[in-house]
């Protein structure tokens, strides 16, 4: 299904019911359609085409939802770029897409006027709704799924973003799949958090599309009047990045708040600690606690709804795929048959046949040939299935750490240390060694500054039973703050390029 013929669809089939809220108040389905397809209009007349790509680089709301939606209905390509990208980024975002249109707003303007060449139709987005005033609302798109909908830039965690061209059918299957995977019902109600321009941030603006929800959407989690609008708008459901969670809950405790609406929960970017699995079940008592893994290329490898059970598994393939887990390499291109045995770890690898795939990078056939081989793509993921057939990522390939001829895996490190009730986050890498190779090393933010020593927490870790002793850290760094991208991923790269600000001196364990 084309997605704006879906967004239609929903106006259609109940035009009265709210859609879309933020601080100056709600539009219904009916209302925000009219809206959308006045702008679709006014870009038909300023020169914008089927297939056309138009770029927008703005924090969420009102306007960079309508306009996302008003860009499918008029048949064009949506580019949404990550508002925090400099003129640099962008410009490369515009460039490799043949973006003809730009929206901003102020949060992005100094990027926008730093481009060396910016595109002939270039919009403050606050300039928009005045320009489409009186233009004819455009037609009812055709309902052809195997266009383009949208291309999404992935974070660049090495050189500039590549681009990722998703169809209207994987971007409709997608959808459909998280409205399923969440267990959303009709009438849903949904925070949007997630930035526009990463696939969480689209699945939960079309999930409440396709059950007639209200999505509400935030510029940020950790400023504003979000727990204001969650209460004022009994938001149902949330999808955040773990780290999301973490300052949401430290809100609602500071301002003795609950929100008892909130029964649905899911998360995705990472796998979340056990220690903050109970911290949300305590808040919300959940009904449904899902975790998802996925990608911007394929958005659903595995769910697992069994977060209060098995707090961080990523569980059983999603509704449209498949996986496997292959031998681990990093010298050597693996191919899809070496399959691991029950139990072992392996690569993560799931097929690009199901609805939800993308076919390949744009302009990027080396980076598309690296990542997918013989109909499947190779996550870079570690994973491992437990006795009952779940899924467990173990962290990334480039992540293992190789100390002493032993592999170790961040995540299982990160979980031991993140069970002191004095750590609020740790994150584990690999730093040269050169006895070892590499040394484990604990970044580690405490609860509370000053009340946590490098030494203890090197203690805490020499006392865990789960930790072998080559497993357990040498050093401990105490930091402020853990670098992010931002949707809140961790930035490993940062800590190894010795990017934080240290708490303590560090402290090391010898063996």
């Amino acid at each position: 299904m084309h997605i704006g013929w879906a967004f239609e669809a929903a106006a259609l089939r109940y035009p009265e019911l709210p859609a879309i809220a933020d601080e100056e108040g709600i539009l219904d389905y009916g209302e925000w359609c009219r809206r959308a397809a006045t702008v679709a209009g006014w870009l038909r007349r300023n020169g914008v085409r089927p297939g056309d790509r138009v770029a927008m680089s703005m924090r969420n709301g009102e306007e960079l939802a309508t306009l996302y939606l008003a860009v499918q209905l008029a048949g064009a390509v949506c580019v949404p770029a990550n508002f925090r990208f400099r003129s640099r980024d962008l410009g490369h975002v515009l460039a490799d897409s043949g973006a003809i249109a730009l929206f901003y707003d102020d949060g992005t303007r100094e990027a926008v006027e730093g481009l060396d060449r910016p595109p002939r139709l270039t919009l403050h987005v606050g300039e928009l709704e005045a320009a489409a005033r009186g233009v004819e609302p455009i037609g009812s798109p055709p309902n052809d799924d195997s266009g383009l909908s949208v291309i999404l830039y992935t974070a660049g965690t090495t050189g500039l973003p590549k681009g990722v061209p998703r169809t209207h059918r994987a971007e409709y299957a997608a959808s459909v799949a998280h409205v399923v995977q969440c267990g959303y019902r009709p009438g849903e109600r949904t925070l949007g958090a997630m930035p526009i321009a990463h696939t969480m941030g689209i699945r939960c603006l079309l999930s409440m599309i396709l059950v007639n929800g209200l999505y509400v959407p935030v510029g940020a989690i950790g400023d504003g009047p979000v727990l204001e609008l969650l209460a004022r708008h009994r938001v149902s459901s949330l999808y955040l990045v773990p780290t999301a969670y973490h300052i949401l809950l430290r809100r609602m405790a500071k301002e003795g708040m609950t929100l008892p609406s909130c029964r649905r929960l899911a998360y995705a970017g990472a796998a979340m600690q056990p220690s903050l699995v109970q911290e949300c079940v305590a808040a919300f008592d959940p009904e449904v606690f899902v975790n998802h893994y996925g990608s911007t290329e394929i958005y659903t490898f595995t769910v697992s709804p069994r977060q209060r059970e098995k707090p961080g598994c990523a569980g059983r393939p999603g509704l449209h795929a498949r996986i496997r887990l292959v031998a681990p390499a990093r010298e050597r291109r693996v191919g899809p048959a070496e399959q691991v045995a029950p139990g072992e770890v392996g690569e993560i690898i799931a097929s690009v046949d199901g609805d939800e795939a993308f076919a390949g990078y744009l302009h990027r056939p080396d980076a598309t040939e690296a990542a997918i081989r013989d109909g499947w793509y190779f996550t870079g993921d570690l994973g491992r299935l437990d006795d009952e057939g779940d899924l467990w990522v173990e962290g990334r390939v480039d992540d293992m750490i190789i100390t002493g001829g032993e592999n170790v895996y961040p995540i299982e490190v990160e979980d031991a240390i993140a069970r002191h009730p004095g750590v609020a986050e740790v994150v584990v890498c690999g730093l040269p060694d050169e006895r070892w190779g590499q040394s484990v090393t604990a970044f580690v933010v405490p609860r509370d500054e000053g009340r946590l020593s490098p030494d203890e927490v090197l203690d805490y870790a020499r006392r865990h039973p789960g930790l072998a002793a080559y497993k357990r850290p040498r050093r401990v760094v105490l930091v402020r703050e853990i670098p992010k991208s931002p949707v809140g991923k961790v930035l490993r790269r940062e800590l190894l390029a010795g990017h934080y600000q240290e708490l303590s001196r560090e402290q090391e364990l010898g063996r």
